[in-house]
């Protein structure tokens, strides 16, 4: 099969397409044929070194997509052809043409749900479940969404329109159109300078952006409003003062880390899954780069060139 090959930490460019051994499911394992395989910017951390330990030479990718085409010991024959998605955990063999992964990591797929839909879920979607778990909209609520064009935000858009709340998402040039194509009430362009002035009273902001943005999101909100961390696509965290808190009755909750173990992943998962399944969720899905192609596909996102989930496909 092919599948893409890491050596070393650093640049897209390390990410290698070769020619390697078919892998073989072991006890309690599948091997599926990849249809869709998830780009996130975990990848991208994962890549440069940033984020845990990996042993080399790798293959990335955490999320897939496709058919279960052998089994390992132990395993149900009922799995044999099912269309599956699964996460597999950090820089585990998703960017192949085949991947294995545990049987209890599977999630079997309606036949109207498409490869590429599955994979902007199972891993994006749990977040988003997650944070929404924090953020406890409802109808009454303004919502600022930060990165509203990416896979979690415009997922994040949809909520806050399906429960009947306004939402304002940032985004910039031409991705402010599918912001609005999303449902927003409004979109703003966060790099045009005073992009905030004249915004005010926010009940939530959904912060993943970090960083300058993500300030000045928090100086939107209206008293007592809540300001949702989930994430820093700025490179750096929100900077956030006790006194800027007080000043408003405001509270800052993170969504991330322990918190996102709260329910389990599992659980997370499952109603991911089942909001795709029913139409509440709807990933906005970038164009498929080919597998030969994953290093483009990390720079595009690293650039935020590309809009909604970015998938590879073999």
């Amino acid at each position: 099969m092919f599948a893409i090959r890491q050596y070393e930490f650093g640049p897209a460019e390390n990410l290698l397409f070769e020619e390697v051994p078919d892998p073989e499911p072991a006890a309690g394992q599948v091997r599926v044929t990849v249809a869709a395989a998830g780009v996130h910017l975990v990848d991208t951390t994962i890549r440069k070194g940033g984020f845990g330990p990996v042993e080399f030479p790798m293959t990335p990718g955490r999320e897939v997509a496709g058919v279960v085409t052998a089994l390992g010991d132990g395993v149900s024959p009922e799995w044999l052809g099912r269309r599956v998605t699964a996460h597999l955990g950090q820089a585990n063999g998703g960017y192949a043409e085949l991947a294995v992964a545990k049987v209890e990591s599977l999630h079997a797929l309606p036949d109207e749900v498409s490869f590429e839909a599955a994979v902007a879920m199972i891993g994006t979607g749990r977040t988003v479940v997650a944070v929404l778990d924090a953020a406890k909209l409802t109808k009454d609520d303004v919502v600022l969404v930060t990165s509203a064009a990416g896979g979690m935000g415009a997922l994040f858009v949809q909520e806050a329109r399906n429960i009947g709340a306004q939402v304002v998402g940032l985004a910039s040039g031409e991705k402010l159109d599918h912001v609005m194509d999303n449902g927003a009430d409004a979109a703003i362009d966060y790099t045009r300078p005073g992009w905030a002035d004249g915004i005010k009273d926010m009940t939530v902001v959904l912060d993943g952006a970090g960083g300058e943005v993500g300030a000045t999101a928090l100086k939107t909100l209206g008293p007592g409003g809540r300001q949702i961390i989930y994430g820093w696509a700025s490179g750096s965290m929100t900077p956030i003062s006790t006194e800027a808190l007080f000043a408003n009755s405001l509270t800052a909750t993170v969504a991330l880390g322990p918190g996102l173990m709260r329910r389990g992943l599992r659980a997370l998962e499952d109603e991911s899954m089942a909001g795709l399944a029913s139409g509440r969720f709807v990933p906005l899905v970038n164009p498929a780069f080919a597998l030969k192609d994953a290093a483009k596909a990390h720079e595009a996102l690293e650039s935020r060139a590309t809009v909604g989930k970015v998938v590879l496909k073999p």
